[in-house]
C-alpha cells in the first residue's frame, strides 16, 4: 500500500472530511447512476431476443449478474475517489479520471449496443474498446494509488469474462 493509500488526519493537508466524504458519495453517485442506466436498458430490451440467443458454456445464471456488477461499481467508485483524494486535486487527478470516465461510459453503450440495438459483434467491438479502456485506467490508477488500482482488478477479470461471453454469443448466433 502507498502512502497515499494511508495518510494520516495529521498530516493530511487535502480535502477537508466532510469535502471527502462529498466526493464519495458524488463518485458513488455517477457510477450507480450509470449502472442503472445500463441496467434499465438491459432490463427492458432483453426479453425474447436475450432469451432465443445461443449462449457460451459457463454462462451464469441470470441472478449472478446484478450482484457481480453492483459490487464491481462499488469498487470502481471507491477506486475512483481514492485517486481524487490521494491526488489532492482534479488537477493532478483529471488524466486518470479522464480515463475512468472513457471505460464508464464505454461500459455502459455495451448495455446500449448489445440490449438495446441487439448487435453482439458492435458489442463485441465495444467490450474490446472496454477491456482496454478499463487495462489503461488500473495503470493510470497505480500512479496515484496502489489500492485504487488494485481495486480494479476484479473489474478487469469480469469484463475479460465478459468478453468471452459476448465474443461466444457472436459465434454460437452467427447465420
Amino acid at each position: 500500500m502507498s502512502t497515499d493509500d494511508i495518510r494520516s488526519p495529521a498530516t493530511e493537508s487535502g480535502p477537508s472530511a466532510l469535502v471527502s466524504l462529498v466526493y464519495l458519495f458524488t463518485f458513488m453517485a455517477i457510477v450507480f447512476i450509470a449502472a442503472a442506466a445500463g441496467g434499465a436498458v438491459t432490463a427492458t430490451d432483453s426479453g425474447v431476443w436475450y432469451a432465443s440467443l445461443v449462449k457460451p458454456a459457463l454462462t451464469p445464471a441470470p441472478w449472478v449478474f446484478p450482484i457481480v456488477w453492483n459490487s464491481l461499481y462499488f469498487l470502481m467508485a471507491i477506486s475512483a475517489w481514492l485517486v481524487w483524494r490521494a491526488a489532492g486535486n482534479f488537477d493532478r487527478a483529471g488524466p486518470a479520471l479522464c480515463l475512468f470516465g472513457i471505460q464508464l461510459s464505454l461500459n455502459l453503450s455495451w448495455s446500449i449496443v448489445f440490449f438495446g440495438l441487439q448487435s453482439p459483434i458492435l458489442s463485441l467491438i465495444n467490450i474490446l474498446a472496454l477491456d482496454l479502456a478499463v487495462a489503461g485506467t488500473i495503470f493510470a490508477f497505480l500512479k496515484t494509488s496502489r489500492l485504487a488500482g488494485t481495486l480494479l482488478v476484479p473489474y478487469l477479470g469480469w469484463a475479460l469474462f465478459a468478453t468471452y461471453l459476448t465474443a461466444g454469443v457472436v459465434v454460437l448466433n452467427a447465420s
